[in-house]
């Protein structure tokens, strides 16, 4: 494809082969002729991207690092024509960097920079806030604030991404070009549950979503509506809880949770650091005009960066100077000899990635989204079987400890230089002279013509790569052209499927998707009817629907009708049988009938799941909880149930610890809490310990006659 740059006529041609991002408005392809640069297309450009574009290109932000050489903004640099027409835009190229995520979160930190220390955090967040702070100089919003457009280096520098969704001010007419989407954990509560299409967004919107981020950096990862849910019945959604204002770490009102065990202590921040996060969830919830402007957080994050000190046992230990012990030494012994910021000598040692139990060692998304592509590419010339097997036999490779030791050990170096650098503000021409750029693109090869099923096996592989960045619509589009190329693809009608069943969970009008992903899954079983993914898939589906129906108990009557076909066609399918087990109960609780013979179908399918996965976390969950629940409504056997419940519930949280599901991990402690009432304060002291004993008996309340009778359950039900 030949195109042509507004503002030079200069000619540029886009390679279809060279794309490296969909999404449901565009496409970006890599331009050969110009590593620094990268082209977005729109799939179908209208008049209002064109005035948007004009209007940005009118009045650029200033760019915070541009004595550094480097783009902290990837704005639109030119508009590109075809046949008179604007198609899309030239932006600057953003190589090297990973999603914000990889770096908060500290298992893929480990994975992906292990030296990326607390001061770097603090750093990081200094980059994000300046940045933030040239946009709304210039009257610029992002409005849709979240960790996926969010870049960082791994010297500290950040790159804002996805420009061309911000809200944008036109000064020369007054109009304002929306933001109309965003994401409900970043949203402020002013704006929970409005259509973003009829409000124009403001800073002070925009700095709600700024103190998440900050927060989950320097919290490892924790949100600050993040916590155990303290109430009655399913734990409310981030929206719920931003709206009720339930900041977890609340000083001035009482609120439903508790933070949880596993994450680290407020009290570990700065205390300017505390005091503008309390003004900001709890002031600003009242007045969204008191929340921290970028300029208070720029301060607050030198004074903080200033205050940090090294521990003596592990120089890549950095705490702040207030106080007396460093808290990461007991976060390590905490999280079972898992550091959040490992010493050189464990790296060397190879430590730092010591997988999980069962959990096998995953590559940083980076080098699997290189993999993806690379197969992208070659899919003409490479034969499908011979991919798979380069493919396993990558994943056999481990690099060798002493490897690790060495590139950690430079990386540490590189990384204080950088640092210095940045302070003393090394010029460009001689920061490249010392750190050349050596990621220059490798010439292009001729491929040969791709027939029909290539080309939808490659689009097929770009679709499950988006879908495992949880970039849904972008894997919709791509099994949507997969399936143009091969229209009998039962695994993409079920991808396809999947990828809807996730916008669902996060959409204002659900059983659309909803009703879309079971069509897809409808398509898949007409082509092939012993898939039985397909009979999996559609059978959480319609659980999750039997909320929005008339009739309820026929929806799980459904979805049991289909995790049966499951386990027919797989009879060790242990999320099938788990799946099952959660539909006997609802169908069992809606009855209200503790006879109900639900309850033990629910407990028949769990006991099978474990027999065949005895790892299987959400079947010991959802055990405890059934268990409890007869418990709750039986004379004779309550303290049998009970023990047995917490002693399920005891191994579920043990588990989904060991697999680092957080989430899971928070709501089996909520449900602990409720079986064990009054002594869940205690319990939380040290919830570790409690789940690694074998005792029960010493912590089991007694039953009470308020507690006989229909009970109100543990926790909630998915």
């Amino acid at each position: 494809m030949r195109l042509q740059r507004q503002s030079n006529k200069q000619s540029i041609i886009i390679d279809p082969k060279l794309v490296v991002g969909h999404g449901g408005e565009a496409r970006v392809f890599v331009l050969p002729q110009d590593d620094q640069l990268v082209a977005k297309l729109y799939h179908k450009p209208t008049k209002a991207h064109v005035q948007k574009l004009l209007a940005m290109l009118a009045n650029p932000p200033e760019n915070p690092t541009a004595a550094k050489g480097h783009i902290s903004i990837a704005w639109p640099t030119d508009l590109l024509i075809k046949d008179g027409s604007v198609v899309g835009f030239l932006m600057p190229r953003v190589n090297n960097m990973h999603s914000i995520v990889e770096f908060y979160n500290p298992k893929t930190r480990r994975q992906t920079c292990p030296f990326f220390n607390y001061l770097y955090l603090h750093r990081t967040a200094r980059n994000l806030v300046t940045a933030m702070g040239a946009l709304h100089s210039r009257g610029y919003c992002i409005g849709d604030i979240n960790e996926s457009n969010i870049l960082v280096s791994d010297t500290a520098l950040i790159a804002l991404v996805d420009t061309d969704s911000f809200q944008v001010p036109d000064p020369k007419n007054g109009y304002v070009y929306r933001c109309g989407v965003g994401k409900a954990e970043f949203t402020p509560p002013e704006l929970q549950g409005k259509n973003f299409a009829h409000f124009d967004r403001k800073p002070e919107h925009d700095l709600f979503g700024l103190a998440v981020l900050l927060f989950q950096l320097l919290m490892e990862g924790t949100h600050p509506f993040s916590g155990i849910y303290q109430g009655i019945g399913d734990p409310p959604s981030y929206s719920a809880r931003i709206s009720a204002g339930h900041f977890v770490y609340s000083k001035s009102k009482r609120v439903p949770y508790i933070p949880t065990p596993i994450a680290p202590p407020f009290e570990l921040l700065h205390p300017t650091l505390q005091q503008l996060f309390l003004r900001c969830f709890e002031e600003g919830y009242h007045n969204p005009k008191l929340r921290p402007n970028a300029q208070a957080w720029q301060a607050a994050l030198i004074e903080a960066e200033q205050a940090l000190t090294t521990c003596a046992k592990n120089n890549q230990h950095r705490y702040s100077n207030h106080l007396s012990s460093c808290p990461w030494c007991d976060r390590a012994v905490k999280l079972g000899g898992r550091d959040p910021f490992p010493s050189v000598q464990a790296v060397r040692a190879g430590q730092h990635l010591q997988p999980l139990k069962r959990k096998p060692t995953v590559l940083p998304k980076r080098d699997y989204q290189q993999q993806v592509l690379s197969a992208f590419n070659a899919a003409a010339a490479t034969p499908t079987a011979k991919l798979v097997a380069t493919s396993k036999a990558n994943s056999k490779k481990r690099v060798k400890p002493l490897m690790w030791g060495l590139i950690g050990t430079g990386a540490l170096v590189f990384l204080e230089i950088m640092v210095i650098a940045y302070d003393l503000r090394i010029s460009p021409q001689t920061f490249a002279n010392l750190f050349p750029d050596r990621s220059e693109a490798q010439p292009a090869t001729p491929q040969p013509t791709l027939n029909g099923n290539q080309i939808s096996i490659a689009y097929y592989d770009q679709g499950k790569f988006h879908y495992k960045l949880g970039n849904y619509k972008g894997a919709i589009e791509n099994f949507n052209r997969a399936l143009l190329y091969n229209p009998n693809d039962v695994n993409a009608y079920v991808n396809r499927g999947n990828a809807r069943y996730e916008i669902a969970q996060h959409s204002s009008n659900p059983m659309q998707e909803y009703q879309a992903a079971i069509a897809d899954f409808d398509q898949a079983l007409q082509i092939n009817p012993a898939s039985e993914q397909a009979y999996l898939s559609r059978g959480i589906v319609r659980h999750d629907t039997a909320k929005y129906s008339k009739d309820v108990d026929s929806s799980y009557l459904a979805a049991i009708a289909d995790f049966d076909q499951t386990v027919q066609l797989n009879p060790v399918n242990a999320v099938a049988y788990i799946k099952r087990g959660i539909s006997y109960h609802k169908l069992a609780q809606n009855s209200k009938d503790i006879l109900h013979p639900g309850y033990q179908e629910a407990l028949k399918n769990f006991n099978q799941a474990l027999q065949i996965d005895p790892q299987a976390a959400e079947a010991y969950m959802r055990r405890g909880i059934v268990r409890y629940e007869i418990a709750q409504s039986s004379n004779n056997t309550y303290i049998q149930d009970h023990s047995n419940a917490l002693t399920d519930l005891k191994q579920a949280a043990k588990l989904f610890l060991e697999q680092s599901d957080i989430e899971r991990y928070q709501e089996t402690l909520s449900n602990i809490c409720v079986v064990l009432e009054n002594k869940c304060q205690s319990f939380l002291q040290n919830p570790e310990k409690f789940i690694t004993s074998n005792k029960v008996d010493s912590v089991t309340p007694k039953p009470s006659g308020n507690e006989r009778g229909q009970g109100s359950g543990v926790g909630g039900q998915r």
